[in-house]
């Protein structure tokens, strides 16, 4: 004899449970919401501390001098031949203005800590001036020199002034010329042009990212160019033509498995077929680009089918019946309505190729490229590379400029998923 449970007993029970799983479920919310919370927060120190440290970079410090194009330095022929005035010794005209300013600095390691106050490039800050208008020489004329790094530092409060001065790059007496300088109102501060108009340089007053994001662009060019017909043909003919055997089934299986094997085996690959074998540039954005290739072909072949699977049966059979043929119910119909897909596939593949470094430091792009490459078969570096050169070297400005690199390389980073984002909400399609 079963025997039953009074009513109220009956509803505290199911009371009992309720609440039980109400509060359960409150548990795993907070729970959720906590995992959230920290993941943002740690985004937000990441943000925090890349912005701290590269947003000095892209301003610069310049120091105001009163040049003299001394004729008998520049031209002392008074010919105005191109090659002249491009040899001249434009850093004893700098060295000049610098002595006319504090011409009680005659000691020779005295003149050289005075020297060190500006940057080696205002020579040629100065050259290019005369070149583009000859007729400055034999004129004085206050110009904006660039600082020296050093200097740079010290104007952006990145030297401690407080330490001993054997425990600083900089003297007692350079800071004290500088303050002078300050003072006098010849030191101010600019937007970092050089930052995105010059190549990479020993100097970090010197150093730009031009030339890793040309060769970013030539490198990204080649890999598009490759993996986007070459994944979606294949990803077609694996959808739509390939019949279903043993060999396809093993064909998707690699396809899945390269997806997830290390960058730097891609690498190794490349190092050994394209450049042993068939004898590609070494450090160029032709080989790069066909690394980078295999690297995203499994990406953009798994994305591809997804959105040829995504399409509905009765696309491609209500084609047919009008009597199309089956290509041009794939190329006509459903190719269409998967491009979407496709091309959000796509660009996370490329995304993620932006962001390599291992496969191409295998090819040998980590060499030091001062040049800005022309085309794909020029010696190239890539702004992943650019920031790990950069962030290896012991001066100290360079770890502005690695922070800069690393905001300049995020924000392509985050408009290439914007773009692949924003594609998805436009043409996406739900059946």
């Amino acid at each position: 004899m079963v025997r039953r449970l009074p009513q109220h007993r009956i509803a505290d029970v199911v009371n009992a449970g309720l609440r039980r799983r109400y509060a359960a479920e409150m548990r795993f919310r907070f729970c959720g919401l906590m995992a959230v919370a920290v993941s943002l927060a740690m985004l937000g120190v990441l943000f925090s501390s890349i912005l701290g440290s590269g947003l000095g970079a892209f301003q610069q410090t310049r120091i105001s001098l009163d040049i003299t194009f001394d004729a008998r330095v520049i031209d002392p022929d008074g010919a105005l031949d191109i090659a002249v005035l491009s040899d001249a010794d434009y850093d004893a005209l700098v060295k000049a203005a610098l002595r006319d300013l504090f011409p009680d600095v005659q000691a020779r390691r005295d003149r050289r800590e005075l020297y060190s106050l500006v940057s080696t490039g205002a020579a040629y800050q100065l050259r290019d001036m005369v070149l583009a208008d000859p007729l400055l020489i034999g004129k004085t004329v206050r110009v904006d020199v660039l600082a020296s790094a050093d200097m740079d530092m010290l104007a952006k409060g990145n030297i401690a002034r407080d330490i001993p001065e054997s425990a600083r790059r900089i003297s007692d007496q350079e800071m004290a010329w500088f303050d002078h300088l300050s003072d006098t109102g010849r030191v101010s501060r600019v937007f970092n042009q050089m930052l995105f108009t010059a190549g990479d340089s020993r100097q970090p007053e010197l150093a730009g990212i031009r030339g890793a994001l040309i060769g970013s662009l030539l490198t990204l060019a080649v890999t598009l160019a490759l993996s986007f017909p070459i994944g979606v043909g294949t990803a077609i003919y694996l959808e739509e033509f390939a019949p279903r055997n043993r060999w396809t089934d093993l064909i998707e299986v690699n396809i899945n498995n390269l997806a997830a094997v290390p960058s730097i085996v891609f690498g190794l690959l490349g190092l050994a077929v394209f450049l042993q074998v068939f004898g590609l540039p070494r450090s160029a954005p032709l080989a790069g680009g066909l690394v980078l290739t295999l690297m995203t072909l499994p990406t953009i072949i798994i994305a591809a089918r997804t959105a040829l699977k995504s399409v509905p049966p009765s696309i491609r059979e209500a084609a047919l019946g009008m009597g199309a043929s089956k290509l041009q119910m794939i190329f006509h119909h459903v190719l269409p309505l998967a491009m979407p897909g496709m091309l959000t596939g796509t660009i996370i593949g490329m995304a993620q190729a932006l962001g390599e470094t291992a496969p191409l430091l295998m090819i040998g792009m980590v060499a030091f490229v001062a040049d800005v490459p022309g085309w794909i078969t020029d010696p190239s570096t890539v702004l992943p590379v650019q920031i790990y050169l950069w962030a290896d070297s012991p001066e100290r400005a360079f770890v502005e400029r690695t922070s800069a690199a690393i905001i300049v390389l995020l924000g392509f980073l985050i408009v290439m998923n914007a773009a692949a984002v924003l594609l998805r909400k436009k043409f996406e399609r739900r059946w």
